[in-house]
This record gives C-alpha cells, structure tokens and sequence, in this order.
C-alpha cells in the first residue's frame, strides 16, 4: 500500500507490505512520487524487488572491517590476512560507498597497485575483495554486485625456481652462526626446512608433542590444504632439532613470522644472498628430495601437494642431473 503526503516543500512517498520493510523517499514532484511508489509495489508482486537500503549506507572501508572481525579469525593464515586487510584499509577504496564499487573502480585501483607492488600481491588483493564482497551479499543481506568478476585480472607472475646451491647453503648458515643479538632459531629452521620441504608455517607451528623420535616423524595437525600429515625426518633433521632448548609454550621454533622474516633477510644479507627468500628454501627441499624419491606419489604424500601439477611447481630438476640418468 502507497501513501504519498506533502511534506517539508517536498513530496514523501511510503510504501508498505506486510512482511516487507517499508520503504520511504522524497521527491520534487507528487508525480515523481507516485511512479517510483508504483515502480515498487510492481516489483513486490514480481518478487524482483532489491533492497538496497543496507548498501547505500555502506562504505567498502566498513565492509572490510565487519571481515576482519567475523571471518579473518576464523581461516588459517588469520594473522597474515589481517595485515594486508588492515593496509587495504589506508587506500582511498576503502572510503568508496559499496554501490560506487563499479569496475571502473576496481581497473583503477589494480592500475594503480601495479605501480607499487608485484603482480602476485595485486592478485591476491583482488581475490580478497571479491570474497568479501562476495560474503557480504550471502551473510550479510547486502545487495551489490560484485565487480571484480569483470575486472582483467594482471598475467600471473611466472613462478620462481630458484634453487640453493650446496656452496649457497654452507654461506647461508654461517651467517646464522650463534652470536650476539642473532637469533637462535633461524639456523634450525633453514636446516629443518631443506631437510622436509615444510612450509614456513608449517614449520613455526610444530610442537614438540608431534615429535616421535622413535620413528623419526614429525606430525602436522592442520596443514594449509586443510590435511593432516606425517612427515618424515633425516638423520640431519633429527640432529637439528636434538640441540634446540625446549621452550616453554611447546613450540619446536618460538619465533613469529615477523621475527623469521627479519633474521632471514640479515642472515641472505651477510651472506651475499639478496634473491633469495624464505620459500625458496621449500622449492629446494623438493628438488633434492626428489632425487632421493623418484616415485612422484610418494615425494608429494612428503611436500603435502595434493596434485602432481601442484608438485611440479616445486620441482626444479638440472637438466644436466638428467643428461646423467640417460643411456
């Protein structure tokens, strides 16, 4: 049912429906007024009607941040995503109301990140808005479209394969020699990380508990596939983890991403190792694991790839390491 009254100069329509919102809008004329009234109700008999009253006091700032409190705590890599939602929030998109999110938008704001930034980093950005987006229209009864689904996403990044030498790995490590104001951890996490292709996180979320030195495994709860595994450790592995002083909160390395990234980049530094990064060290560990385990089912049930295309991503073999293997 439509009223329309005069009000203020100004002509106030109302629409009401029971079990619908009423809905209210001023206009210049009772002309005006009397068409969009109409235009609504057609559209409530149609069952096409779209609320966008949510929307329009919405801005993509508050979108993000009603994420980051309901569900960035709950997904496993919660502290590195909030980070990067938290500098998403400092750019002028965030202050975009969600209706004025069109595409144009989004082209912008890509061009413009990839000035600053590596094109894997504006994926991955672009991949958050549209999850967000995307939540926020199934969880949150807010009605917009998503425009990144019409945005050209950049080329991804080719991927790296990069692969530390032995002599690399002698230079690394002697620079993450105990001494003063060097921290303890970073020697063992490289040498933990070649020796079982664990990814970082992996690796700074072992406890102690999932260590079995009888058998030489090392168990991972919740991996970032969302799989459990059992991984198995060398005779080196073993040695590495039997000199480590037992911390207090049971983690096998106490360290934070942050810290890790820091030490890491001092250690490549002194070492004369400038393009070098922690993931590499994963990428070696599977090449020189694969040398040892031919059978690619076996090598990838180690790395915790659920695909052998997602193996081969990682495995970097010389082509002269072959050469050798032919007849």
């Amino acid at each position: 049912m439509a009223s329309i009254r005069f009000r203020s100069n100004k002509w106030q329509a109302r629409v009401s429906r029971k079990g619908e919102q009423s809905l209210v809008k001023t206009f210049q004329t009772k002309e005006d007024a009397e068409r969009w009234a109409r235009s609504i109700e057609v559209e409530w008999d149609k069952g096409t009607y779209q609320n966008n009253h949510q929307a329009q006091k919405t801005t993509f700032g508050e979108l993000i941040e009603r994420y980051l409190r309901e569900v960035t705590p709950l997904m496993r890599g919660a502290k590195e995503d909030t980070i990067r939602l938290k500098a998403i929030l400092r750019k002028p998109i965030a202050r975009v109301n969600v209706l004025l999110l069109n595409s144009s938008r989004i082209s912008k704001y890509r061009d413009e990140r990839l000035q600053e930034v590596s094109t894997g980093t504006v994926i991955r950005e672009l991949a958050y808005f549209s999850s967000i987006i995307n939540h926020a229209r199934r969880e949150w009864d807010i009605n917009i479209a998503n425009p990144v689904l019409l945005v050209r996403k950049p080329p991804s990044p080719q991927g790296r394969n990069r692969i530390l030498s032995h002599e690399e790995e002698v230079k690394l490590l002697q620079a993450c020699e105990p001494k003063a104001n060097r921290n303890i951890y970073t020697r063992p996490f490289i040498i933990l990380a070649l020796e079982t292709a664990m990814r970082r996180g992996e690796l700074l979320s072992l406890r102690w508990d999932n260590i079995d030195y009888s058998k030489r495994t090392a168990f991972l709860q919740l991996t970032k596939n969302g799989d459990s595994r059992t991984v198995p450790l060398s005779i080196r592995a073993m040695e590495a983890l039997q000199v480590l002083p037992i911390s207090i909160d049971g983690r096998v390395l106490p360290i934070n991403f942050a810290a890790l990234e820091n030490t890491f980049k001092r250690a490549r530094e002194r070492a004369s190792l400038n393009n070098l990064r922690i993931h590499d060290l994963r990428h070696t560990a599977i090449t020189r694991l694969a040398e040892k385990l031919p059978n690619l089912i076996e090598l990838s049930a180690v790395s915790g790839h659920r695909s052998i295309a997602m193996l081969k991503r990682y495995y970097h073999p010389r082509a002269e390491d072959i050469a050798r293997k032919l007849a």
